[in-house]
């Protein structure tokens, strides 16, 4: 009798030691971390079953202070106190929050590209891992970004093509397996002398820059299997089957949206265009980030669009960004980086003017020099 009197004392003893300890960890000593929510709309919940109640709505870009962690039927909750007046307290699936680390790491890759335009805009088009670094490192995921996210492109990256899934939704800490990337049929029915197609040796890492309203974390590195350029729709029809559009800013305006991101169906204006068709061209391993070089214009007048500027037939540049543009109202200066015959990267300026109003381009003096043959695939 006395064995079980004691063994019932130790147990309850264990318990109220545990709840003793828990309510030091989160009471006295405070929370272990801060984390933000990224989903649009989330609930803390009265617990992390099915069952639970909901608590308390919270909102993309609301702090939420962690007190604990736990993992339940593989799938991580964190237990958060909200800071509203009632300091609500419960559990929020780990997909809808970011902690303070994870953020302070997508703060990092943003701050080392602040002063740089973006070059393009895209959309996500199935739900994908943000990452802070462009490989599949199961440690370098910082979250996953909704379907149907846009996102200013800062820059990309060409790498071999991975025996990955198309879709790069891997949890934190996980790898997928893919198929092979590369078709065994196509590969065969190559023929001699052929040149390689980019699509079919490369995948490419975009690294963008997400407006607040997207994401709290502004930065990272999406796989782009997933990622669909957002071309604007008043300039998507001048863009060739064989060569596609990867650059493209706004000559003719000095707004913050100068890539068209999260809006296709800007009003028509002048642009400047960086393309390149698809055939692979790399120099000591490098690939040229595009090929030629386009200015459009509107005529409001006529309500069409006309060739300000444009490589002269049959022939390419070998490039490499970024893409800037400079100046305001009606001057504009726009640079790109070419290589020369003898090898060297150079920055070479184009003058942007008005005449009569029609836009008007002065090209660098000895831009002819930075010309090649195009080659044709077959």
């Amino acid at each position: 009798m006395k064995i079980k009197f004691f063994f019932i004392i130790t147990v309850i003893a264990a318990v109220l030691t545990h709840a003793g300890c828990s309510w030091l960890d989160t009471g006295v000593f405070g929370p272990t971390d801060t984390a933000t929510v990224i989903a649009k709309t989330a609930q803390i919940r009265t617990s992390y079953s099915v069952v639970a109640a909901d608590l308390l709505e919270v909102k993309r870009g609301d702090q939420l202070d962690v007190v604990d962690q736990v993992e339940f039927e593989k799938v991580p909750w964190y237990r958060v106190r909200a800071r509203d007046e009632a300091l609500t307290e419960g559990w929020i699936e780990a997909q809808n929050i970011i902690t303070s680390d994870t953020l302070a790491r997508s703060k990092k890759l943003a701050e080392d590209f602040k002063d740089q335009a973006p070059q393009a805009a895209g959309v996500i088009r199935s739900a994908s891992n943000l990452r802070s670094a462009s490989d599949m490192n199961p440690e370098n995921v910082l979250f996953k970004l909704a379907n149907g996210s846009t996102f200013e492109i800062i820059q990309w990256k060409f790498v071999p093509k991975q025996e990955v899934p198309d879709v790069d939704d891997a949890p934190k800490g996980q790898q997928k397996t893919g198929k092979r990337s590369k078709n065994e049929d196509i590969e065969s029915a190559k023929e001699v002398g052929e040149p390689e197609k980019m699509d079919e040796k490369y995948d490419v890492w975009y690294l963008v820059r997400l407006d607040p309203s997207v994401s709290p974390a502004p930065a990272g590195w999406l796989f782009g299997r997933q990622v669909e350029l957002q071309v604007p729709s008043d300039i998507v029809f001048f863009q060739a089957n064989n060569r596609k559009f990867t650059t493209w800013q706004r000559l003719d305006a000095d707004a913050a949206n100068k890539v068209g991101v999260g809006d296709k169906s800007l009003a028509p204006g002048s642009w400047v265009i960086l393309s390149r068709n698809n055939l692979s061209k790399p120099i000591d391993g490098v690939e040229p980030d595009y090929d030629n070089v386009l200015v459009l214009a509107f005529d409001k007048y006529d309500q069409s669009y006309y060739t300000v500027w444009r490589n002269p037939p049959n022939t390419v540049y070998w490039g490499s960004l970024p893409l800037k543009v400079e100046g305001k109202g009606d001057n504009k200066t726009f640079t790109v980086k070419l290589r020369s015959p003898s090898g060297s990267m150079d920055e070479k300026t184009f003058t942007v003017f008005k005449d009569k109003n029609r836009l008007k381009v002065t090209p660098p003096e000895d831009i002819a020099q930075y010309q090649q043959p195009e080659v044709k695939g077959k």
